[in-house]
C-alpha cells in the first residue's frame, strides 16, 4: 500500500486541502456541544436572557454552516485526489501490462489482470479516499472529545473509559475474523471473471455442443463461491455496527444516570450533561470510524499486494540500453535458434538456421505441434530465443528497440483479430497516417476491396470487437490489408490464408508477389497449394528443420514433405 501511495504526489495539494478542511470541520463539531450547553443552561435559568440565547444561537448556526461547507469541500478535494490517484495507478498498470511478453501474460492470465486493473485498484482508491477523511478526523475527534469531556466533568469520564475495553473486544474480534476472507474475495472475483470471459468468448462452441446448461452451472458455482465468502464478510460487518451502536447507547444511558445524580447534587449543570453526552458520542463514533478504516485497510492491502505484483514484475523482454538501427537490406536471418518455454522439459525448437532475403518468399510447413507458430513469434520478439540469434538487417533483434523492430514487420497472426471501430480504423492500426488511396490499394491487394465497397459506409463501415460481424475469410483479408498498409521490411503470415477459398488464395498470392518485391515474406501454411511457388520451403518436424529448398527439390529429398503433399494432393495434381 505504501509503495502505491507515491502515485498521490501529483495530488498533494488536493490532499492537503482536504485534510485542512477536515481539521476545520472537526474543530467546529467540537465547539457546537459547548455552545449548545450554554444555550440550554440559560434557557433553564430563572430569567433567561433572550439576547444571549439569540447570539449563541446565531453562533451555532454559523458554525453549522461553516462545518457543512468544510465537509463538502473536504469531500470534493479528497474524492478528486483519490480518483486521480486511482487513474494514475490504473495507467501505470496498463503501461506495465503493455510491455509484458507472452510469458508474463500467461503467468497472470487475462481474467486476473482485468480484476487487478479494475476491482483491486477501486478497493485501494476507495480506501485512500476514506483515509483522507476518516483517518484525519477520527484522531482529532477522539482526542478533542476526551479533552472537552474532561473539561465538562472529569469524574464522569470514567463511564467512557469503562466502555473502551468492550470497544477493543469488538474491533479485535471483527478484524481477526475478517482478515483471512479479503484475499479470498479477490481470488473468487478472478475466478468469476475467468468463467464469464470463457463463456462470452466461446459462446459459439458452447451452443454448438449444447453446453448452455453446463456453463450456467459452472458460472453459478463460481458466483456462489464469491457470494459465500462475501456473505461471511457481510455478516461479520453487519454484526459490528449494531454492537457499536448498542455500546454507544449504553454509554449514553450511563451518562444520563450518573449525570442526573450529579445535577441533583448541584455538581453539574443540565447543559453540561447534554454536552458530555455529545462528546462521548463523538469519542465512540470516532473510534467507530477508525474501526471502519481498519476493516477496509486489510482488503485494500490484499488488493495493493496484487497490484504491486504486476508493477514489480520484471519484464523478460526489454529494450537495450543503447539500441541499434538495422540496415535496410539484408532481410531476416536465424542462426542456430533454439527455444524452450519456461518450465518445459524439452525445447520446442532446436538448431533452426535459415535466411529470408528481400524479394523472396520463405514458407514454413510441418505437422501440427512442430513449432511453426512459435518460430515466427521469435521474429517480433514476442519471445526471446533460448539459444542462437535472430537478425534483422544484420542486427540481432535483441539489440533493437522493440518499437523500431516491430515497425519494420507486418505481422498477420494465426487468429485474425479486428478492433472495435471502422474498417479505416483497423487499417490505420498498421499506419496511423495512411491515406484513403493507400487503404484502398491494400484492400485491393488483399482481395478485400469488393466486399468493403459493397458495404454502405465503405471504409467507414463499422467493425464489431473481434470482427464478429464479418466472416472468417473477410477478417483474414482485412488483417492482411492492415499489414500491407504498413509497407514493412518483413511480412509474416501465420497461416493467414486458411479461411480463403482456392481462387481467392491464388489471386491474393499473385497480388502479394508484385506488392512485396522489396520485402522478405515469411508464410506459415498448412495448405500445400499456398506454398508451392515459394523460393524456399522449410519443413519442420518436432521443432527441427528436416528439409529446406524448393518444392521439386523437397519432393525428391524430404520424405516428411512428400507425405504432407501426398496427403493433400493426388499424383495427377502434383504432376
Amino acid at each position: 500500500m505504501r509503495k502505491l501511495l507515491r502515485y498521490l504526489r501529483p495530488y498533494a495539494a488536493g490532499v492537503a486541502a482536504a485534510l485542512a478542511l477536515v481539521v476545520a470541520q472537526a474543530g467546529i463539531d467540537l465547539a457546537l456541544p459547548t455552545i449548545n450547553a450554554q444555550i440550554t443552561n440559560h434557557l433553564l435559568g430563572a430569567s433567561p436572557q433572550v439576547s444571549f440565547v439569540l447570539m449563541r444561537g446565531l453562533w451555532m448556526l454559523l458554525a453549522v454552516l461553516a462545518g457543512a461547507a468544510a465537509a463538502v469541500a473536504a469531500s470534493f478535494f479528497s474524492s478528486r485526489a483519490a480518483m486521480g490517484f486511482g487513474r494514475a495507478i490504473r495507467a501505470a498498470v496498463f503501461r506495465k501490462v503493455e510491455g509484458f511478453s507472452q510469458a508474463e501474460m500467461d503467468r497472470f492470465g487475462a481474467p486476473s489482470l482485468i480484476t487487478r486493473t479494475g476491482n483491486d485498484i477501486q478497493q485501494v482508491q476507495m480506501t485512500t479516499m476514506m483515509m483522507m477523511r476518516m483517518m484525519a478526523m477520527a484522531p482529532i475527534m477522539c482526542a478533542g472529545g476526551i479533552i472537552m469531556a474532561l473539561r465538562q466533568d472529569a469524574q464522569l469520564s470514567w463511564v467512557i473509559l469503562a466502555a473502551m475495553p468492550f470497544l477493543g473486544v469488538i474491533i479485535g474480534v471483527s478484524l481477526t475474523r475478517a482478515l483471512p476472507y479479503f484475499k479470498v474475495v479477490q481470488q473468487r472475483i478472478d475466478r468469476l471473471n475467468q468463467v464469464l470471459r470463457e463463456a462470452l468468448t466461446g459462446i459459439r462452441v458452447i451452443r454448438a455442443f449444447n453446453r448452455d446448461r453446463a456453463e450456467e452451472a459452472r458460472f453459478d458455482a463460481a458466483s456462489t463461491e464469491l457470494m459465500d465468502v462475501s456473505m461471511r464478510v457481510g455478516r461479520l460487518m453487519a454484526a459490528v455496527f449494531p454492537c457499536m451502536m448498542l455500546l454507544i447507547n449504553l454509554v449514553t444511558v450511563a451518562i444520563l444516570w450518573f449525570g442526573g445524580h450529579r445535577v441533583e447534587a448541584g455538581l453539574m449543570d443540565v447543559g453540561a450533561v447534554q454536552a458530555f453526552i455529545s462528546y462521548a458520542a463523538m469519542i465512540l463514533f470516532s473510534l467507530m470510524m477508525g474501526t471502519m478504516i481498519f476493516i477496509m485497510v486489510p482488503r485494500a492491502q490484499a488488493s495493493a499486494v496484487r497490484i504491486n505484483e504486476v508493477l514489480e514484475t520484471a519484464q523478460s523482454i526489454c529494450d537495450p540500453a543503447v539500441p541499434r538501427t538495422p540496415g535496410e537490406a539484408g532481410g531476416l536471418t536465424m542462426t542456430g535458434v533454439g527455444f524452450a518455454y519456461p518450465g518445459a522439459e524439452a525445447p520446442v525448437l532446436a538448431d533452426i538456421t535459415f535466411t529470408a532475403l528481400p524479394g523472396q518468399t520463405t514458407a514454413i510447413i510441418g505437422s501440427t505441434g512442430s513449432g511453426k507458430s512459435t518460430l515466427i513469434n521469435l521474429i517480433p520478439r514476442f519471445f526471446d530465443v533460448t539459444t542462437g540469434s535472430v537478425r534483422l538487417g544484420g542486427v540481432d533483434v535483441r539489440e533493437l528497440a522493440q518499437a523500431d523492430l516491430r515497425v519494420r514487420i507486418g505481422f498477420v497472426p494465426q487468429k485474425a483479430f479486428l478492433f472495435h471501430g471502422t474498417v479505416a480504423d483497423n487499417l490505420r492500426y498498421g499506419k496511423p497516417d495512411a491515406t484513403e488511396e493507400e487503404m484502398w490499394h491494400a484492400l485491393a491487394v488483399a482481395q478485400a476491396a469488393d466486399f468493403v465497397r459493397a458495404m454502405p459506409e465503405g471504409l467507414a463501415a463499422p467493425i464489431a470487437q473481434g470482427g464478429i460481424n464479418v466472416s472468417g475469410g473477410q477478417r483474414q483479408r482485412l488483417a492482411i490489408a492492415r499489414a500491407l498498409v504498413r509497407k514493412p521490411n518483413v511480412y509474416v503470415f501465420d497461416d493467414s490464408f486458411s479461411a480463403l477459398d482456392f481462387k481467392t488464395d491464388a489471386d491474393l498470392r499473385a497480388a502479394l508477389q508484385a506488392e512485396t518485391r522489396q520485402a522478405a515474406v515469411i508464410i506459415v501454411a498448412q495448405r500445400v497449394t499456398t506454398i508451392l511457388r515459394a523460393d524456399n520451403i522449410l519443413v519442420l518436424d518436432e521443432g527441427r528443420i528436416v528439409g529446406q529448398g524448393a518444392h521439386k527439390q523437397l519432393m525428391e529429398s524430404c520424405e516428411v514433405y512428400r507425405q504432407i503433399v501426398l496427403s493433400q494432393m493426388t499424383e495427377e495434381e502434383i504432376a
